[in-house]
């Protein structure tokens, strides 16, 4: 993989559109869109994007998680599970 074929000017976007998303359609890899230099804009394809929110919802509730046990607000393993059992009549 070369990033710097992955870097194209706006203008460029412009004249070769089909070819830009069919590349990324089928690589899967970003195409990062500059103008006057300068880059501006990441070009993904909708299943990149897709992976990335949910990558990005896990990292949210692993944070959050983190920061509850650090608040001290979690809850005994075998206390969950006998309160499991007990709601949905599982118990022995």
């Amino acid at each position: 993989m070369n990033p710097l074929q992955d870097i194209k000017p706006v203008s460029y976007i412009k004249t070769h559109t089909a070819e830009i998303l069919k590349q990324i359609n089928d690589n899967h890899r970003p195409v990062f869109i500059t103008q006057n230099g300068e880059a501006r804009a990441v070009l993904i394809d909708p299943e990149t994007y897709n992976k990335s929110q949910e990558v990005e919802a896990i990292l949210k509730i692993l944070s959050r998680g983190e920061t509850e046990i650090a608040e001290g607000r979690f809850s005994d393993t075998e206390k969950v599970f006998s309160k499991i059992e007990k709601e949905f009549g599982f118990e022995e």
